[in-house]
This record gives structure tokens, C-alpha cells and sequence, in this order.
């Protein structure tokens, strides 16, 4: 125990050594929880992958400065890491939960038309359809299937014909 206090330091009262010590130790364990979690972790930016994002990267910067427990808040990350998984897992079997979980499809335009009040109630700007149409190779919303804001934020079009 003395020696992992000498390498990591308490809570606190770290020097400089224990601190690069603790963030090499912390980025080796974030790249595990994440490889061990699986690509679906951070794959689409869902709600869920957003919320997991935000909670880990503040608990593991607080065990890096030594605002936390080093080893309290690897145990409560790897719990979250587990919720996520167990929530994905039954997202992935669930409509009802992966809608629940990660948000629904919205249309922004069918058949060329422009919904005009969906577009504005789900903030998305002239500039971000006009960047969605070049994406995906169309000039104008009339010339669309559709376009659907998808739950991870980005915007869908489908060409007609």
C-alpha cells in the first residue's frame, strides 16, 4: 500500500510525478473500458453515449487531479461503463427501450416538402440542411424522399428515385 501512496499519491496533496503517473494510468484504463465495452460505446452518439461521455471524463479528471479516490472512481467508472453496456444491450433487443434510451428518428422534409415547424422545433438551421444536402449529393429539399434528423444529431437525406 505504501508504494502505490508513493507512485499515485492520496487524495490532495499530489506532486507532479504521482499526477503523470495517475493520468498514464488513467488514459491505459479509459482505452480499456472502452475496448472491453466494445465499439457500440461512443459508435453513434446517442443520448446514452453522450451521458456516459459526460460522467466519465469528469470522474476520471477528478482522480487525476486528486480530487478523487484513484481507485473508488476506476471501480464507479467501470460500473458505468456496465449500465451503458446493459442498457445497449437491451436497447439493441427493445424497440421500445431503444427509443426510450436513445431517441426516435424526426422527419424534416417528405416527399421534397419541407416541415418547416420540425425543422424549427428541433433546431436544426438553414445551414445545417443545406450542409446535409451537399452531403449527400442534392441540391434542393424538392428533390429529397426524405429528411430525417436522426437521434445522434446528424441529418439523413435520401434522394429521390
Amino acid at each position: 500500500m505504501e508504494l502505490i501512496d508513493a507512485v499515485f499519491g492520496r487524495t490532495h496533496d499530489l506532486n507532479g510525478w504521482q499526477e503523470c503517473a495517475r493520468g498514464a494510468l488513467i488514459f491505459g484504463y479509459g482505452l480499456l473500458l472502452v475496448r472491453v465495452a466494445g465499439r457500440r460505446v461512443f459508435g453513434k452518439w446517442s443520448a446514452l453515449d453522450i451521458v456516459v461521455s459526460i460522467i466519465l471524463g469528469s470522474s476520471l479528471s477528478r482522480a487525476l487531479t486528486g480530487s478523487a479516490p484513484l481507485f473508488g472512481t476506476m471501480a464507479a467508472c467501470a460500473l458505468v461503463v456496465f449500465l451503458h453496456w446493459l442498457c445497449a444491450q437491451a436497447a439493441a433487443r427493445s424497440p421500445t427501450l431503444a427509443k426510450l434510451f436513445e431517441g426516435a428518428a424526426l422527419p424534416l422534409a417528405r416527399d421534397g416538402r419541407l416541415l418547416e415547424e420540425a425543422r424549427l422545433r428541433h433546431s436544426v438551421s438553414p445551414a445545417d440542411l443545406d450542409e446535409a444536402l451537399r452531403q449527400a449529393k442534392v441540391e434542393h429539399v424538392a428533390d429529397t424522399k426524405v429528411i430525417v434528423l436522426e437521434p445522434s444529431g446528424t441529418i439523413s437525406v435520401q434522394a429521390r428515385g
